[in-house]
C-alpha cells in the first residue's frame, strides 16, 4: 500500500527533542501516565505503549466539503494539546497520522448541488418561470423536512404569503426555546427544524422581494430540489476535485492560525482506491462480507458468530437505525441487498451523478468506514496505540472500523484481533444544548470566529480549560475565566520582563535586585511542577494543570512585589511557566524546548522576516522627534543639556544587531530606554523654580504625549515610579491604544454627566425662581381641585363642593408659609437688583 505524505498540510516544520532530553523526561514520567480510553469505559486506565518511547497514533480528520468550524477546532486542537504533552513533556516520539476524507456522500451532494446550481443559473429564464420553480422547490422542501407545514387534509397549498402563519402555528414552540414534543431541553432536533425554517424564510423573503436575484435567495431550496429531478456527468471528477481541494487548503489554513502542529503524515482516500479493493476482498475471503448487485457489505452476522464483538465501543447504539443510516450516507439510504439493517458498505455501486473507480464489483466508490481502516493499517501496521476523533464518530464509524480492520487482521484460531489499544474520544462542542455542526448549520466558522471574537490563544484556552474527552459548552462565564487567566499570566510576563530589563540595565545587573536567599518561591516552583505533572499523568488533566500555572503566577507576583525579593526566583518561574505554556501550544512563535521567556507578541512574530533595521524604524523615529523637541525648549538646566548629550542608542543598537538578534523587543530597547530618559529627565525638572510658568505646561504636555501616544502607538507601556526610572514594559499597541480610548471614552462620559448635571441644576434654579414670584396668597388659586379659598390664599373646599379636610388644610398652610419665605427672598433679590 501506498500513502501521500503530503507537503501542503500545515506550512510548518516539526522540532524534536534530542533523545538525551526525551529519555530524561520519560524515566521521570512515563511510568504513571493513565489515559480514559473509551475501549474501557470507567476510570482512566495505565497507558503503555507498544514501543518504549514511541508511539503510533491515527486520526481522524476532516471531510473536506465546507470550511471547518469550532466544533472541529475543539476537536483538533484538544487532540494538539495531547500529542504536545506526549511530545514535549512526556518525551515520547509520536508518528501521528491524520487522514482527508475526499470522498463522501456529502462530498459528492455538496459538489453536485453547486455546479447544478450554477448551470440553472445560466438557463435564461422568464421571471414567470423562476417564480414557478422556486414555489415548486418551496413545497418540496417544507414536506420532505418541515412536513407540519403541509399537514394532511390542507386544502391550501402552501406559499410565500401563508408561511408565516403556519410556521407560527406549526413550530412556535420550538422558535421560542422549546422542543417538538413540549418536553424536555431543545436538542439536535430543534436544531435541525430552525436551520430548515432559516432556509425557508430566505426562499420565502425572496419570493415576495421584488428586487434581487430569485434563485439567489432560494438557493438553500432549490439545491435538494434540482439534485431530486436533474442528473449530471460526473466522467470529469474535477466537479468533486475542485471542491475537496479548496476545503482541504482552508482546513490547513485554519489550523495553522490555530498554531496545530502538522500531522507525521497525511492520507487520502482518492489516493488509496486500489488499495481500498485489495483489502474489501480479503475481508471477503475470510467470509466477513458478501456482494449485493455490484456494492460490498460487511457481515456483522458472520464476524459475531466467528467469536468477535460488533460495537465495542457503543453496544448500546448497536440497533440504532438513524445512526446506522447516518453511517451509510444520505445517497445509500433505503437500499436493499443487505442480509441485516446493520451490515455496512465496504464497497458502493456507484449510481448516475456520483464519481466511481472501477472494482471487481462495479464501477463504484468506497464505503466511508473503509477508507481509514485501509490508510491506518498501511501507515501504522496491525496494531496501533491511539486512535482519535470527535465522539460522534464512535458509532457508527469507529465501531465499524475497528469490526472491518479486525476482520482484516485476524488470524484462524487466534481469537479477536487488537487493532486499536487506546481509543481517544473528544467531547463535542455544544450550542444551546445541540452539538456544533455543519449538518445543523448552527455552526460560527474558525475563520470568522478568529475574525471576529477570538485569538488562537483566547480560543485554545478556552478548550484547556475543560477535559478533553468532556462535553463542553461555551458560555460568557467561561469566556470570562479564560480572559482572566490569560491576562493574569500577559501582565506576569510583561512585568517580569520589565523587571529583567531593568536590572539588566543597572550596574549591578540582575544581581542588583536579588537582596535574599529566601527558598519559599522555589520550594512552591518545585511543587507547582509536581502537582502539573501529576495533573498531566491523570488522562491529560489539563483543567487542573492551568489552575496549578496560575496558582504559580499569582503567587510569583506577590513574591515579586515584595521588598527584598530575588528577581532570580521569579525568572525561574516565567522560564517554567513559558515551557509549559509553549507545550500547550499557547505561544505560536515559539519553538521546543521552550526555554524563552513569555509568550510572543505581534510585534514578535511580525520581526521575525524583516531586517532590525527596518524593525526599527518606527522607535527610532520617536527617539529623533522627542529629542528634537526637548532641545527646542531651550532649557538652562545643566542636567538636560547633559542627559542629551549622553544619549547615544544608536551605538547600543549597532552592537545588539552584531550578535543576530531578531527580536524586535530587544532590538528596539535602545531607543526606548534613551526616550524612556529623556522623559524622566524632563520630569525631574518640572519643579525647578528657573523655569516659567509656560516652560511647565510645555514639559507636562510632552511628557504625557510620549507616554500616552507615542510609545503607547509602538505597543510600549511606561509605568512611572518613585525616584527610579519608568519601568518600560511591552504590550500589544492595540491592547495600549483600546485602554487609552477607553479611557478617553470615561472621561468624555463624566465630563457629559458633569454638564447635564450642570443644566439640570440651572433648570431647578429657575423652576424655583419661577414659582418665586407667584404670591403666597394666591399659590393655591390656579389648582382646579379646589374651589372655595379663605381670605389667605388657603383652599376651604374642593372642586365637588365638599369642606376640605382640616388635617389637608394644616399640610397646605405650611407649604404656603414656606413657599412665603421663598416670595420673600424673590422679592430682596429683584429689589437689591434694582
Amino acid at each position: 500500500m501506498r500513502a501521500l505524505i503530503s507537503s501542503r498540510a500545515f506550512s510548518r516544520p516539526l522540532f524534536r527533542l534530542n533523545p538525551a532530553k526525551l529519555l530524561f523526561t520519560r524515566l521521570f514520567s512515563m511510568a504513571s501516565i493513565t489515559v480514559h480510553n473509551s475501549l474501557k469505559p470507567g476510570a482512566p486506565v495505565p497507558f503503555v505503549p507498544k514501543e518504549e518511547g514511541k508511539i503510533s497514533w491515527y486520526a481522524c480528520g476532516p471531510t473536506v466539503y465546507d470550511l471547518s468550524h469550532l466544533g472541529h477546532a475543539r476537536n483538533y486542537v484538544s487532540t494538539d494539546v495531547i500529542r504536545r504533552i506526549l511530545t514535549y513533556h512526556f518525551g515520547y516520539e509520536v508518528n501521528f497520522v491524520m487522514n482527508y476524507t475526499d470522498v463522501d456522500d456529502k462530498i459528492i451532494i455538496k459538489a453536485r448541488r453547486k455546479r447544478l446550481f450554477e448551470l440553472e443559473k445560466q438557463k435564461r429564464y422568464t421571471p414567470e418561470q423562476s417564480r414557478d420553480l422556486v414555489s415548486k422547490a418551496f413545497v418540496a422542501y417544507a414536506k420532505k423536512s418541515l412536513p407540519l407545514l403541509v399537514p394532511e387534509g390542507e386544502t391550501t397549498p402552501l406559499d410565500e404569503n401563508n408561511y408565516e402563519a403556519r410556521k407560527d402555528a406549526a413550530y412556535g414552540r420550538v422558535l421560542t426555546g422549546g422542543t417538538l414534543s413540549g418536553e424536555g431541553k431543545p436538542s439536535d432536533a430543534e436544531a435541525k427544524v430552525k436551520m430548515h425554517l432559516a432556509n425557508m424564510d430566505s426562499a420565502a423573503k425572496a419570493l415576495k422581494s421584488a428586487e434581487g436575484q430569485l434563485l439567489d435567495g432560494a438557493e438553500e431550496i432549490l439545491l435538494p430540489y434540482l439534485d431530486a429531478k436533474e442528473t449530471i456527468d460526473t466522467s470529469d471528477q474535477t466537479i468533486f476535485t475542485d471542491l475537496t481541494k479548496a476545503m482541504e487548503k482552508a482546513f490547513n489554513d485554519d489550523m495553522l492560525a490555530l498554531n496545530v502542529l502538522p500531522p507525521t503524515a497525511v492520507t487520502r482516500v482518492t489516493e488509496y482506491v486500489p488499495q481500498i479493493v485489495a483489502f474489501v476482498e480479503q475481508i471477503m475471503q475470510k467470509g466477513f462480507a458478501y456482494e449485493s448487485d455490484g456494492s460490498v457489505y460487511f457481515d456483522i452476522g458472520a464476524f459475531e458468530k466467528a467469536g468477535n464483538q460488533y460495537a465495542r465501543l457503543r453496544p448500546e447504539s448497536k440497533n440504532d437505525k438513524e445512526l446506522q443510516e447516518e453511517g451509510e450516507g444520505a445517497l445509500s439510504k433505503a437500499e436493499g441487498g443487505k442480509k441485516r439493517p446493520g451490515d455496512f458498505a465496504l464497497w458502493k455501486k456507484s449510481k448516475p451523478g456520483e464519481p466511481y473507480w472501477p472494482s471487481p464489483w462495479s464501477q463504484g466508490r468506497p464505503g466511508w468506514h473503509i477508507e481509514c481502516s485501509v490508510m491506518a493499517s498501511d501507515k501504522l501496521g496491525q496494531t496501533m496505540d491511539i486512535h482519535s476523533g470527535g465522539i460522534d464518530l464512535a458509532f457508527p464509524h469507529h465501531d465499524n472500523e475497528l469490526a472491518q480492520s479486525e476482520a482484516y487482521w485476524c488470524e484462524c484460531g487466534k481469537g479477536e484481533h487488537t487493532w486499536v489499544n487506546y481509543f481517544l474520544h473528544m467531547g463535542h462542542l455544544s450550542i444551546s444544548g445541540s452539538k456544533m455542526s455543519k449538518s445543523l448549520k448552527n455552526f460560527q466558522t474558525i475563520q470568522d470566529a478568529l475574525a471576529t471574537t477570538y485569538t488562537a490563544r483566547s480560543m485554545r484556552i478556552v478548550f484547556l480549560m475543560g477535559r478533553w474527552n468532556d462535553g463542553v459548552e461555551i458560555s460568557p462565564d467561561m469566556r470570562k475565566q479564560a480572559d482572566s487567566w490569560e491576562n493574569t499570566l500577559d501582565n506576569f510576563f510583561t512585568n517580569i520582563k520589565a523587571r529583567l530589563s531593568e536590572a539588566e540595565s543597572a550596574a549591578a545587573g540582575v544581581e542588583s535586585l536579588s537582596l535574599t536567599d529566601s527558598k519559599g518561591l522555589s520550594e512552591e516552583l518545585e511543587q507547582a511542577k509536581k502537582d502539573l505533572n501529576t495533573a498531566l499523568c491523570n488522562s491529560f488533566d489539563t483543567p487542573a494543570a492551568m489552575q496549578v500555572l496560575l496558582r504559580l503566577v499569582r503567587d510569583a507576583n506577590i513574591y515579586m512585589n515584595t521588598p527584598g525579593s530575588s528577581l532570580k526566583e521569579v525568572e525561574a518561574v516565567a522560564r517554567w511557566v513559558t515551557k509549559i505554556v509553549g507545550i500547550f501550544g499557547l505561544d505560536p512563535n515559539a519553538e521546543p524546548p521552550y526555554e524563552g521567556l513569555g509568550w510572543g507578541s505581534p510585534n514578535v512574530s511580525a520581526a521575525a522576516h524583516v531586517d532590525p533595521q527596518t524593525a526599527v524604524k518606527p522607535f527610532a523615529a520617536v527617539f529623533a522627534a522627542v529629542k528634537k523637541e526637548v532641545e527646542d525648549l531651550k532649557l538652562s538646566e545643566a542636567s538636560v543639556k547633559t542627559l542629551l548629550e549622553q544619549q547615544n542608542p544608536e551605538a547600543e543598537f549597532a552592537e545588539i544587531e552584531k550578535s543576530g538578534e531578531k527580536d524586535v523587543e530587544k532590538l528596539a530597547l535602545p531607543f526606548i530606554r534613551a526616550t524612556s530618559r529623556l522623559r524622566d529627565g524632563l520630569r525631574g525638572i518640572v519643579s525647578s523654580a528657573s523655569l516659567e510658568p509656560q516652560q511647565k505646561q510645555a514639559i507636562l504636555l510632552l511628557s504625557d504625549r510620549i507616554r500616552d501616544y507615542d510609545l503607547t502607538d509602538l505597543g510600549v507601556q511606561l509605568d512611572d515610579q518613585v525616584d527610579k526610572p519608568s519601568l518600560v514594559k511591552f504590550v500589544p499597541a492595540a491592547k495600549l491604544i483600546a485602554a487609552r480610548e477607553e479611557k478617553a471614552a470615561l472621561a468624555a462620559e463624566k465630563a457629559r454627566k458633569k454638564e447635564e448635571e450642570r443644566k439640570e441644576r440651572e433648570r431647578k434654579e429657575e423652576e424655583k425662581w419661577a414659582k418665586a414670584k407667584v404670591p403666597p396668597q394666591d399659590l393655591f388659586k390656579g389648582d382646579a381641585k379646589y374651589l372655595e379659598f379663605d381670605a389667605e390664599g388657603i383652599p376651604t373646599k374642593l372642586a365637588d363642593g365638599s369642606e376640605l379636610p382640616k388635617s389637608q388644610a394644616k399640610k397646605l398652610k405650611k407649604e404656603q408659609d414656606k413657599h412665603k419665605k421663598l416670595h420673600d427672598e424673590w422679592l430682596k433679590k429683584v429689589a437689591a437688583s434694582n
